[in-house]
């Protein structure tokens, strides 16, 4: 494992998806932002079936990225029983939705005009 490598924008925004992704997350997608959005240049989103994995995978995620990439949040917004975790990375945001409220907030319809990463490892499953 890579111990203490700088790491920012995209490669920030696979790593945590990667990391989600060997959480159990499902439904993982990376919207990029650049030009489109002030807040972020890329968000990272994803489903989890149950309050526990909402806050196995904000606690997971956010312990292997610190340890690996020495990257803390910049913010952890909403609780579990809101169904809504966003952890802030200041250029990656990371959102973990509950199955029941994904399609509510429909980030990729929101943000319709971002391209989306292609994430090599979504293809080995």
């Amino acid at each position: 494992m890579l111990q203490n490598k700088l790491i920012e924008g995209e490669e920030l925004a696979i790593a945590v998806a990667k990391h989600a992704f060997e959480n159990k997350a499902k439904k993982i997608e990376v919207l990029n932002l650049k030009g489109i959005s002030t807040i972020a240049d890329y968000f990272v989103i994803c489903n989890v079936a149950s309050i526990p994995q909402l806050k196995a995978l904000r606690r997971d995620v956010d312990k292997d990225i610190k340890s690996i990439y020495s990257v803390s949040p910049r913010a952890i917004e909403g609780s579990p029983e809101s169904l809504w975790l966003i952890i802030d990375y200041v250029d990656v945001i990371f959102h973990i939705f509950h199955d029941d409220l994904r399609t509510t907030y429909s980030l990729e319809d929101l943000w319709s005009d971002a391209s989306k990463l292609e994430l090599a490892f979504l293809d080995a499953e």
